[in-house]
């Protein structure tokens, strides 16, 4: 049995000091006042003294959205500080805030606020994940893929590593169904042409031809989720092509045969 590791599952809120304040459920990044607490309370830091977290279970960052986050930077600061831990050469590691990082980067900021936590580097992967799947920031394959490592490198059960983020097993076993997917199909799902209902639906059908020509039909015509389950059983109950019989043997080749 896994052992649970020091500090994982702890979630991001026993990253931030107890007593201030964090942003509503559902809030932005902006929406919450900066921390005053001395004691464990941040910091400002060189910007180029932050290395990004190489676990960040998120990989796609919508470039508008990173613009007029770094806008409302140059106009307001951070307000949220980013969540860090100190490095062994003197530097720091970040640990939750990378779309924050990245627009101050935009806003040419030399500085940013920080919260300075401790953090073994096998728990950057969970607080990383934690941080994104509370402020529902991952898409649906960044999601999948994050509790696909989750599982992998921490050996955990999917119940174990549900537990650790705070979801159900089913909404993890689902998840990591998604993964099943073409690429085509994975990418079509990231781009925001189909929903996660869509994906589930064509998750029926057989990988490869049968699947991608449906995933086209759905794209094409733009069809509902309950059009596409429609579709994929309709795909379902077609007969399967009849084998043609092999033609009788040429009784004048038989008889040279002979």
């Amino acid at each position: 049995m896994t052992q649970a590791k020091r500090g994982l599952g702890r979630g991001l809120g026993s990253l931030i000091p107890a007593g201030e304040p964090q942003p509503a459920e559902g809030a932005s990044a902006m929406d919450a006042p900066l921390p005053t607490s001395k004691r464990g309370g941040p910091e400002y830091i060189d910007i180029d003294l932050i290395a990004p977290n190489p676990d960040q279970p998120r990989t796609h960052f919508e470039p508008e959205k990173l613009r007029e986050l770094a806008d409302s930077i140059r106009q307001h600061g951070i307000i949220q500080p980013l969540i860090v831990t100190r490095d062994g050469d003197g530097n720091f590691r970040l640990i939750a805030g990378e779309r924050r990082l990245q627009a101050a980067r935009l806003a040419e900021l030399d500085a940013v606020p920080v919260i300075t936590r401790e953090a073994a580097d096998d728990e950057l992967l969970e607080l990383a994940l934690i941080e994104n799947i509370q402020r529902a920031d991952l898409n649906a394959i960044e999601e999948a893929q994050a509790y696909r490592r989750l599982i992998d490198e921490h050996g955990l059960t999917q119940e174990v590593a549900a537990g650790r983020v705070g979801k159900s097993r089913a909404a993890v076993a689902n998840a990591l169904r998604l993964l099943q997917l073409d690429t085509e199909i994975r990418r079509s799902l990231v781009a925001g042409e189909i929903s996660e209902g869509h994906a589930r639906a064509l998750l029926g059908l057989a990988e490869g031809k049968e699947r991608l020509d449906a995933w086209k039909q759905v794209v094409e015509r733009r069809l509902s989720v309950r059009e596409t389950e429609a579709l994929v059983r309709r795909t379902l109950s077609r007969p399967e092509p009849a084998v043609p019989a092999s033609p009788p043997p040429n009784r004048r080749d038989a008889t040279v045969a002979d």
